[in-house]
């Protein structure tokens, strides 16, 4: 067995790098640099943005993605992609706050959305590591068996194939799980990439690093990019992760985001199959990916809101000790971690941005849970567009009704905002760059593992140099020193 203490040595002093990214070729698609008119642009070059616009290639539309940076690089190149319709605890939740009807259609989009990523898969013969499994949530304590029972008893009269089962293949000892059948695990950029090419091929545009940074509503949306490139669209959909527009929704105030972390583990042993996630904190998550040199499990959790956390560090080092304690590890070849907007009832924001923008679109907020819910998402985005209804739309709408557990959420998180953007304005005056939020003007907090500027209110990260990483924000840090400085002070952590 490879020394513990070693490895996480030789771990945590390697940049953070995830798998996804590392086993495919970096995309190339050109910067706008012309004003341009569509029928739809969609913003944001994620799952939700590239899935939409596959399922929308055949009607005729002339359709463009602007993309921030490089297209599925963000939390789409970033996640555990697990291809599921368990969502940790969901549907006897749904079910007592909101009622049996939208339980039932919070399960039929994502099982559907399975079934569409499994049908896409072999339609296009795409090689994507796409491999059924079962999927686990389990408990470890006896007073959450009651949970759990719960759970089972809710998806399956939403049809789902649920189990109450006591033990767990890969040998963690539990009190109690639910059991989905028919769920999946995949390889998310090598799926997405070829859905990219796929929609190119039919005369879609795909643009990159080109920030989308306005958008004004007089007669059709036109939008503007950092550079001042103008687009001119009937139609537009936001699929920018955190929306970067808040006129109508105010969105800022109901949505936070979270981090969580990934230890690939190389293990000397073979992996018994499953994907599992603990219902308690610290949540563990497991699910296995098979690479040319054998397998990796892939150990996630140590979830905290952004910016929140003293030392990122040490969120690897607590997966790195559960995998030393859980498995025989030969090596660590890969971590990373994510971030992912949180709503307050736990369901996204899918579908008209308000009320009153009938041409406007969002689709946010999956809780972790993207790779269904993204391709629900653009198969609701898709049938709103083209019928004007959805069979789901009325979950997942963003203008849907608080729950009692939402609205107290609600105070909870925005208060929470107010303490954090309160406390930031006391900051060292000798910082190399202006470190307040180029959002809402939240102080940002130093990410140590991750070496970015992490916004403690609104989740906007920027590099180490004060470039925009993810937003909301649109607009880079303003430096206080020359660009020397800057490296110099950064190499020393401040």
């Amino acid at each position: 067995m490879t020394d513990k203490d070693t490895l996480k040595q030789n771990v945590l002093s390697r940049k953070p790098q995830s798998y996804w990214l590392t086993s495919t070729e970096k995309t190339e698609y050109p910067v706008l640099n012309d004003d341009i008119k569509a029928d739809i642009a969609i913003v944001g070059g994620g799952m939700v943005g590239i899935s939409c616009a596959y399922l929308l290639k055949d009607e005729n539309i002339r359709i463009v993605i602007l993309e921030a940076d490089r297209i599925l690089q963000g939390t789409t190149g970033h996640t555990t992609a697990k291809v599921t319709s368990q969502h940790n605890i969901i549907y006897s939740k749904i079910q007592s706050q909101m009622g049996n009807e939208l339980a039932r259609q919070y399960a039929e989009a994502n099982e559907s959305a399975i079934k569409l990523i499994s049908s896409i898969t072999n339609e296009l013969g795409i090689e994507c590591d796409l491999v059924p499994q079962y999927a686990y949530v389990y408990t470890q304590q006896e007073k959450h068996i009651q949970t759990i029972s719960d759970e089972v008893r809710a998806a399956a009269a939403a049809s789902i194939a649920a189990d109450y089962v006591e033990e767990l293949p890969v040998g963690l000892p539990i009190k109690a799980a639910v059991r989905f059948a028919d769920q999946a695990q995949f390889h998310p950029r090598k799926y997405l990439l070829a859905l990219a090419k796929k929609i190119t091929d039919k005369g879609i545009s795909i643009f990159e690093q080109s920030r989308v940074v306005d958008i004004e509503e007089d007669g059709p949306y036109l939008l503007t990019t950092q550079n001042g490139k103008k687009i001119q669209a009937d139609k537009v959909i936001i699929a920018s992760h955190y929306p970067f527009y808040n006129k109508d929704g105010l969105y800022f105030s109901r949505i936070y985001t979270e981090r969580s972390y990934v230890a690939a583990v190389k293990p000397a042993n073979d992996y018994p199959g499953g994907m599992y996630i603990s219902y308690e904190n610290p949540t563990r998550s497991l699910r296995s990916q098979t690479i040319p040199e054998g397998e990796l499990i892939l150990v996630g959790g140590e979830n905290h809101k952004t910016g929140q956390a003293k030392d990122t560090l040490k969120n690897y080092e607590a997966l790195i000790d559960f995998a030393f304690d859980n498995f025989e590890v030969e090596d660590i070849p890969y971590h990373w971690s994510t971030q992912d907007c949180m709503t307050h009832d736990g369901i996204p924001y899918v579908g008209y941005f308000a009320e009153t923008t009938p041409n406007l679109y969002l689709a946010t907020g999956y809780g972790k849970w993207g790779m269904t819910n993204s391709t629900a998402s653009a198969m609701i985005v898709r049938d709103l567009i083209m019928h004007g209804t959805s069979p789901w739309e009325n979950v997942y709408s963003p203008s849907r009704k608080a729950t009692v557990t939402s609205a107290k959420s609600f105070v909870v998180q925005n208060l929470n905002v107010a303490e954090k953007f309160i406390a930031g304005k006391i900051s060292p005056p000798d910082s190399p760059l202006n470190t307040t939020c180029t959002h809402m003007g939240c102080e940002l907090c130093w990410n140590k593992a991750e070496r970015t500027w992490d916004c403690p209110c609104h989740g906007s990260r920027f590099s180490e140099k004060g470039d925009i990483i993810e937003g909301p924000a649109v607009s880079p840090l303003e430096k206080n020193h020359d660009v020397n400085t800057v490296e110099k002070l950064i190499k020393d952590d401040f």
